[in-house]
Protein backbone atom coordinates (compact mmCIF):
# COMPACT_ATOMS: atom_id res chain seq x y z
CA UNK A 1 0.00 0.00 0.00
CA UNK A 2 2.45 2.29 -0.66
CA UNK A 3 2.15 5.76 -2.41
CA UNK A 4 5.74 7.08 -3.48
CA UNK A 5 6.79 10.35 -4.91
CA UNK A 6 7.37 8.80 -8.08
CA UNK A 7 3.36 8.04 -7.84
CA UNK A 8 2.59 11.67 -6.80
CA UNK A 9 4.73 13.19 -9.87
CA UNK A 10 2.72 10.78 -12.22
CA UNK A 11 -0.53 12.35 -10.57
CA UNK A 12 0.37 15.58 -10.28
CA UNK A 13 0.81 15.19 -14.66
CA UNK A 14 -2.40 13.46 -14.79
CA UNK A 15 -3.82 16.91 -13.30
CA UNK A 16 -2.20 18.55 -15.84
CA UNK A 17 -3.67 16.62 -18.54
CA UNK A 18 -7.28 17.04 -16.92
CA UNK A 19 -6.96 20.77 -16.96
CA UNK A 20 -5.58 20.19 -20.96
CA UNK A 21 -8.73 18.59 -21.77
CA UNK A 22 -10.95 21.07 -20.13
CA UNK A 23 -11.79 20.23 -16.23
CA UNK A 24 -11.64 23.42 -14.56
CA UNK A 25 -13.22 22.09 -10.95
CA UNK A 26 -10.69 22.51 -8.41
CA UNK A 27 -12.04 20.39 -6.00
CA UNK A 28 -12.20 17.51 -8.60
CA UNK A 29 -8.83 18.26 -9.50
CA UNK A 30 -7.14 18.55 -5.67
CA UNK A 31 -9.16 14.79 -5.34
CA UNK A 32 -7.36 13.26 -8.49
CA UNK A 33 -4.26 14.72 -7.12
CA UNK A 34 -4.68 13.24 -3.54
CA UNK A 35 -5.86 9.90 -4.22
CA UNK A 36 -3.38 6.85 -5.22
CA UNK A 37 -5.46 5.37 -8.14
CA UNK A 38 -2.50 2.70 -8.62
CA UNK A 39 -3.40 1.10 -5.74
CA UNK A 40 -7.19 0.41 -7.07
CA UNK A 41 -5.68 -1.30 -10.02
CA UNK A 42 -4.12 -4.80 -9.74
CA UNK A 43 -0.33 -4.96 -9.01
CA UNK A 44 0.44 -5.70 -12.98
CA UNK A 45 -1.26 -2.47 -13.68
CA UNK A 46 0.46 0.09 -11.75
CA UNK A 47 2.49 1.16 -14.47
CA UNK A 48 -0.65 2.42 -16.21
CA UNK A 49 -2.43 3.88 -12.89
CA UNK A 50 -1.66 7.49 -14.01
CA UNK A 51 -2.21 6.87 -18.18
CA UNK A 52 -5.79 9.01 -19.03
CA UNK A 53 -7.11 5.50 -20.06
CA UNK A 54 -9.70 2.64 -18.35
CA UNK A 55 -8.46 -0.21 -17.33
CA UNK A 56 -10.01 -3.81 -16.70
CA UNK A 57 -10.33 -4.77 -12.73
CA UNK A 58 -12.43 -7.78 -11.35
CA UNK A 59 -15.73 -9.34 -12.53
CA UNK A 60 -15.11 -8.16 -16.60
CA UNK A 61 -15.74 -4.62 -15.13
CA UNK A 62 -13.27 -1.76 -15.59
CA UNK A 63 -11.59 0.93 -13.49
CA UNK A 64 -13.03 4.42 -15.61
CA UNK A 65 -10.54 7.00 -17.49
CA UNK A 66 -9.81 9.42 -15.23
CA UNK A 67 -11.37 12.47 -17.75
CA UNK A 68 -14.75 10.71 -17.06
CA UNK A 69 -14.07 10.55 -13.38
CA UNK A 70 -13.40 14.35 -13.69
CA UNK A 71 -16.10 15.01 -15.78
CA UNK A 72 -18.88 13.04 -13.96
CA UNK A 73 -17.66 14.49 -10.91
CA UNK A 74 -17.77 18.25 -12.19
CA UNK A 75 -21.23 18.00 -13.93
CA UNK A 76 -22.26 16.38 -10.37
CA UNK A 77 -21.54 19.88 -8.92
CA UNK A 78 -20.64 18.18 -5.56
CA UNK A 79 -20.39 20.06 -2.52
CA UNK A 80 -19.14 19.45 1.44
CA UNK A 81 -21.94 17.57 3.13
CA UNK A 82 -23.79 16.85 -0.07
CA UNK A 83 -26.07 13.71 0.10
CA UNK A 84 -24.93 11.48 -2.86
CA UNK A 85 -25.46 8.07 -4.18
CA UNK A 86 -23.53 6.50 -6.51
CA UNK A 87 -24.65 3.59 -8.81
CA UNK A 88 -21.85 1.16 -9.59
CA UNK A 89 -19.34 1.24 -7.21
CA UNK A 90 -16.56 -0.73 -8.63
CA UNK A 91 -13.17 -0.47 -7.54
CA UNK A 92 -13.96 2.42 -5.63
CA UNK A 93 -12.40 5.20 -7.24
CA UNK A 94 -15.14 7.17 -8.50
CA UNK A 95 -16.24 6.64 -4.54
CA UNK A 96 -12.72 7.68 -2.73
CA UNK A 97 -13.23 11.18 -5.53
CA UNK A 98 -16.38 11.69 -4.27
CA UNK A 99 -15.47 11.22 -0.48
CA UNK A 100 -12.02 12.93 -0.86
CA UNK A 101 -14.31 16.13 -1.65
CA UNK A 102 -16.36 15.60 1.34
CA UNK A 103 -19.60 14.33 0.40
CA UNK A 104 -21.87 11.63 2.21
CA UNK A 105 -22.09 8.72 0.21
CA UNK A 106 -24.23 5.77 -0.34
CA UNK A 107 -22.75 3.00 -2.91
CA UNK A 108 -24.45 0.13 -4.33
CA UNK A 109 -22.49 -2.47 -6.37
CA UNK A 110 -23.87 -5.18 -8.60
CA UNK A 111 -21.14 -7.39 -8.86
CA UNK A 112 -20.37 -9.40 -5.45
CA UNK A 113 -16.98 -9.88 -5.96
CA UNK A 114 -16.02 -6.11 -6.65
CA UNK A 115 -18.26 -5.56 -3.71
CA UNK A 116 -16.67 -7.47 -1.00
CA UNK A 117 -13.38 -6.40 -2.19
CA UNK A 118 -14.04 -2.66 -2.16
CA UNK A 119 -16.18 -2.65 1.08
CA UNK A 120 -12.78 -3.52 2.97
CA UNK A 121 -10.26 -2.12 0.85
CA UNK A 122 -11.89 1.27 0.81
CA UNK A 123 -11.75 1.91 4.32
CA UNK A 124 -8.07 0.63 4.52
CA UNK A 125 -6.93 4.03 2.89
CA UNK A 126 -9.30 6.14 5.13
CA UNK A 127 -12.63 6.11 3.05
CA UNK A 128 -15.78 5.28 4.61
CA UNK A 129 -18.75 5.35 2.77
CA UNK A 130 -22.56 5.99 4.85
CA UNK A 131 -23.16 2.56 3.31
CA UNK A 132 -21.74 0.47 0.72
CA UNK A 133 -24.71 -1.62 -1.05
CA UNK A 134 -24.76 -4.64 -2.63
CA UNK A 135 -27.94 -4.93 -4.73
CA UNK A 136 -29.43 -3.76 -8.08
CA UNK A 137 -28.54 0.15 -8.83
CA UNK A 138 -31.64 0.46 -11.09
CA UNK A 139 -33.73 0.69 -8.17
CA UNK A 140 -31.75 3.52 -6.58
CA UNK A 141 -32.33 3.65 -3.03
CA UNK A 142 -35.05 4.51 -1.89
CA UNK A 143 -35.25 4.61 2.26
CA UNK A 144 -32.12 7.43 1.90
CA UNK A 145 -33.49 9.49 -0.64
CA UNK A 146 -33.89 12.39 -1.80
CA UNK A 147 -30.37 12.88 -2.48
CA UNK A 148 -28.26 15.80 -3.48
CA UNK A 149 -26.74 14.06 -6.68
CA UNK A 150 -26.86 10.55 -7.66
CA UNK A 151 -23.57 9.47 -10.47
CA UNK A 152 -24.46 6.11 -12.62
CA UNK A 153 -21.12 4.58 -13.30
CA UNK A 154 -22.16 2.36 -15.77
CA UNK A 155 -23.67 3.06 -19.34
CA UNK A 156 -27.56 2.92 -18.87
CA UNK A 157 -29.70 1.89 -22.07
CA UNK A 158 -32.35 3.94 -20.27
CA UNK A 159 -33.06 6.02 -17.68
CA UNK A 160 -34.46 4.36 -14.44
CA UNK A 161 -37.36 6.54 -13.58
CA UNK A 162 -36.53 5.76 -9.37
CA UNK A 163 -33.38 7.74 -10.18
CA UNK A 164 -35.01 10.32 -11.07
CA UNK A 165 -37.41 10.25 -8.54
CA UNK A 166 -35.00 10.01 -5.69
CA UNK A 167 -33.00 13.21 -6.54
CA UNK A 168 -34.07 16.25 -3.97
CA UNK A 169 -35.42 19.52 -5.76
CA UNK A 170 -32.25 21.08 -7.48
CA UNK A 171 -30.92 17.87 -7.46
CA UNK A 172 -28.56 16.59 -10.30
CA UNK A 173 -28.46 12.97 -11.78
CA UNK A 174 -25.20 12.70 -13.96
CA UNK A 175 -25.84 9.46 -15.99
CA UNK A 176 -24.42 7.78 -19.10
CA UNK A 177 -27.27 6.89 -21.50
CA UNK A 178 -27.24 4.41 -24.23
CA UNK A 179 -26.05 1.08 -25.73
CA UNK A 180 -23.23 0.86 -27.56
CA UNK A 181 -22.23 4.48 -26.86
CA UNK A 182 -23.25 6.78 -24.27
CA UNK A 183 -24.26 10.31 -24.06
CA UNK A 184 -23.31 12.03 -20.79
CA UNK A 185 -26.36 13.20 -19.51
CA UNK A 186 -27.44 15.52 -16.71
CA UNK A 187 -31.14 15.76 -15.40
CA UNK A 188 -31.73 18.18 -12.67
CA UNK A 189 -34.26 18.25 -11.39
CA UNK A 190 -36.58 21.44 -11.18
CA UNK A 191 -39.75 20.92 -9.49
CA UNK A 192 -41.92 17.84 -8.17
CA UNK A 193 -42.50 17.06 -11.72
CA UNK A 194 -40.13 18.94 -14.07
CA UNK A 195 -36.57 18.13 -14.69
CA UNK A 196 -34.30 19.68 -17.28
CA UNK A 197 -32.07 17.64 -19.30
CA UNK A 198 -28.45 18.52 -20.84
CA UNK A 199 -25.66 16.68 -22.77
CA UNK A 200 -22.59 16.69 -22.61
CA UNK A 201 -20.97 14.16 -25.70
CA UNK A 202 -20.07 10.69 -26.31
CA UNK A 203 -18.15 8.30 -23.70
CA UNK A 204 -18.20 4.54 -23.47
CA UNK A 205 -19.08 2.59 -20.77
CA UNK A 206 -19.64 -0.73 -19.33
CA UNK A 207 -23.47 -1.38 -18.82
CA UNK A 208 -25.16 -1.11 -15.99
CA UNK A 209 -26.42 -4.53 -14.78
CA UNK A 210 -30.05 -4.92 -14.18
CA UNK A 211 -30.90 -7.47 -11.38
CA UNK A 212 -32.40 -10.37 -13.37
CA UNK A 213 -33.14 -12.69 -10.61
Amino acid sequence: MKDTFTHQGMRKKLVETLKRKGIADKNVLQAIGKIPRHLFMDSGFVDHAYVDKAFPIAADQTISQPYTVARQTELLQVKKGDKILEIGTGSGYQAAVLLEMGAILYTIERQNELFKKTKLFLPKLGYKPKRMIFGDGYIGLEEEAPFDGIIVTAGAPYVPNPLLAQLKIGGRLVIPVGENVQIMTVFLRKSDTEFQKEEYGEFRFVPLLEDKN
